[in-house]
């Protein structure tokens, strides 16, 4: 059986499951307004377990109905169970332990119970990633790349869509429809000629992406590395743990390069050491063994790829999303205004521009 919400999540499913005796439960909401396609909540375990911890964290789909309309329609919980159960073992590194996880295929009944972080950190994204915390994410980030790099184009690979496949398209389709009411209530936190940037990247998002696809290398991206998934230990940066695989795709990178960096830091932070940043992510892609990929072309990627998912994220959540909780409406302002200045910092317009014009 899988839960429906918390209340459904009982000591007795949970002895179940995990394969040890628990009498008790104690369950608590965690992250209020950080997952917009997932309520997550610390559970905890009585009496403490022998050889197990004192508490897991169990993942249920969002309480709002149109969020939950929104992972089904793009895949995203079947996604995410499937990375945990026949991906995540080939990577040895920036991944939690996940104990359980199932779903009923093409539904928003999922769940999954996974080991409680609590003792790292997690970082706000409206203050922004440090540089020490930016450079630790580039380099566990490319380390998780280099496990699938050039090695994603398979048919066992096939069920991940393609970032220039019908997800995007989809999406791509989406933007169109959503702008108006995206440029309604985010207009005002732009910088000037941001909503230009915006009106013509909707319904170009394809083309961006079929533009860096023909050129760059694949792996597997995250396509949600955002600071909010990425748990830190602060008492060392070799501990870096990446949350919510519910948006994987197979294409380039950058894309995730430029997401983290474009919407997970202070601009002006941003400004004066993203070139620090990509080449820290290169060497890492070297470190792990990867060859063919100069850190010229890694530049040159990172600055198309702002036209990518933190746009299309920016208006798919600001346009479409219920964000009656004030934090996560406040994170969506905060995002849109970094990563349309992201983007055009790196001649957003005109690349564009230089994309519909290729395709």
């Amino acid at each position: 059986m899988i839960p429906k919400t918390i209340d459904d999540v009982s000591a007795a499913w949970l002895s179940d499951v995990l394969e040890i005796p628990i009498t008790t439960i104690a369950a608590e909401q965690i992250g209020q307004g950080v997952g917009l396609m997932g309520d997550i909540y610390r559970v905890q375990l009585s009496p403490s377990p022998e050889n197990f911890p004192a508490s897991v964290v169990v993942k249920l789909p969002s309480s709002f109905e149109e969020n939950r309309a929104q992972g089904v329609a793009l895949g995203m919980f079947d996604a995410e169970v499937r990375f945990y159960r026949e991906l995540a073992p080939a990577a040895d590194i920036g991944l939690p332990v996940v104990y359980y996880a199932d779903i009923t295929t093409g539904t928003a009944d999922f769940v999954i119970v996974m080991e409680d972080l609590a003792d790292l950190a997690m970082v706000d994204q409206a203050t922004g990633m440090s540089l020490e915390q930016a450079e630790a994410a580039v380099k566990v980030l490319a380390s998780i790349h280099a496990v699938w790099w050039d090695r994603v184009r398979t048919p066992d690979m096939d069920w991940i869509p393609e970032m220039i496949g019908p997800r995007i398209a989809f999406v791509d389709q989406m933007l169109q429809q959503i702008y108006p009411t995206f440029a309604e209530h985010f207009s005002a936190e732009l910088p000037d000629g941001g909503l230009e940037l915006f009106e013509h990247f909707a319904g170009n998002y394809l083309k961006v992406n079929q533009t860096l696809a023909a050129r760059s290398p694949w792996t597997l991206a995250h396509q949600d590395f955002r600071v909010e998934n990425i748990m830190f230990d602060p008492d060392s940066s070799d501990r870096v743990v990446v949350l919510d695989w519910q948006g994987i795709g197979r294409g380039p990178g950058a894309y995730d390069l430029a997401y983290i960096l474009g919407g997970s830091m202070e601009t002006d932070l941003r400004r004066e050491h993203e070139q620090t940043l990509v080449k820290a992510y290169h060497n890492q892609l070297l470190a792990a063994g990867i060859t063919g990929y100069s850190y010229d072309q890694a530049w040159a990627d990172y600055g198309l790829a702002h036209l990518q998912g933190g746009l299309a994220t920016s208006m798919v959540t600001g346009g479409s999303m219920d964000l009656s909780n004030e934090r996560g409406r406040n994170l969506i302002a905060t995002m849109s205004r970094r990563h349309i200045t992201a983007a055009m910092d790196h001649d957003g317009m005109a690349q564009l521009i230089a994309c519909i014009d290729a395709t």
